[in-house]
């Protein structure tokens, strides 16, 4: 028999169902593997899930869900040397865009079996009060409307809705949006705005770019400041990074560091789950993790 895989599936996912993963299960087992299927049942469960995973020190540990349960398992697993592998079920599936991984039982884990493990860099977000411990995130921070929309996000609708229930999350926060300002401190500068984005990767939402020029195997963040406040702002800033045009507007600010304090009252969420509320300091992460890529 060959090495041994752990399978955390979230059966929440938008895309999730016992099949697929039974599925993905016989292919890895019709390949040699030996298979254990581990299913959470809260949020939460897929970050215990791998801690024990990792104490049995099998030789893939797959992440089978949405970008939420990615990021759970990446907690997990951050500063193992175990490889993770994904299975894209969620709404949008980021993380899986970025890698070039498909959204099928059969290509999902031909690349889990057989590609190359990269060294990831991960971001750190520590929150500046109360007691909650610092998390990593794989793709993206974001702040101020984004973070909003997630927080207000029905988790059923999203469910049946999909990417739908986050375009009518938005429109709510949109009708109501009177955000504080916030001041960001990077490489012994501040710069004041009301939204942002920090990447460790280059997509966001799907297939579009807030933060063009961050790569996960790169250990830089890049962070996109949105400086005005107004609707019509946050619908300019909307069609400028459909457009890919954003980071030409004078009133966003596009730099590079690997540490970022962040102050002033806003939601925060990190890969499009929500945290909690600024102030914070989010920086690069002194773990990695072993994410399975398609090779070439």
């Amino acid at each position: 028999m060959k090495s041994s895989v752990v399978i955390i599936s979230n059966p929440t996912a938008y895309r999730a169902s016992g099949k697929k993963v039974a599925a993905a299960s016989y292919y890895l087992q019709s390949k040699g593997y030996t298979v254990e299927v581990r299913v959470t049942e809260k949020k939460g469960d897929a970050e215990v899930l791998a801690q024990k995973a990792v104490e049995k020190s099998p030789s893939i540990i797959i992440a089978a869900g949405g970008d939420g349960t990615f990021n759970e398992v990446i907690n997990g697993m951050a500063g193992s040397d175990i490889q993770m592998a994904i299975f894209p079920l969620g709404t949008t599936n980021v993380l899986a865009k970025e890698l070039g991984i498909p959204e099928t039982v059969k290509g999902s884990m031909d690349i889990a079996i057989e590609g190359k493990p990269r060294v990831v860099s991960l971001g750190r977000i520590t929150l500046l009060h109360g007691s909650q411990k610092a998390r990593y995130f794989c793709m993206m921070a974001g702040v101020g409307f984004d973070a909003m929309t997630v927080f207000g996000l029905n988790r059923t609708f999203k469910k049946i809705w999909g990417i739908g229930a986050h375009i009518y999350s938005g429109m709510k926060v949109l009708s109501r949006f009177h955000p504080a300002e916030l001041t960001f401190t990077l490489g012994g500068k501040s710069y004041s705005g009301y939204s942002a984005v920090i990447g460790n990767g280059a997509k966001y939402g799907g297939h579009f770019k807030v933060t063009p020029d961050a790569r996960l195997t790169d250990p830089d963040l890049y962070v996109c400041i949105f400086k005005g406040k107004k609707r019509f702002d946050i619908l300019r800033y909307i069609l400028g990074i459909l457009t890919r045009r954003h980071l030409k507007f004078r009133d966003v600010e596009y730099l590079v560091a690997r540490r970022i304090q962040i102050d002033g009252g806003a939601h925060l969420q990190i890969d499009g789950d929500y945290l909690g509320m600024t102030p914070a300091v989010i920086e690069t992460a002194t773990e990695t993790v072993r994410l399975i890529c398609p090779r070439g």
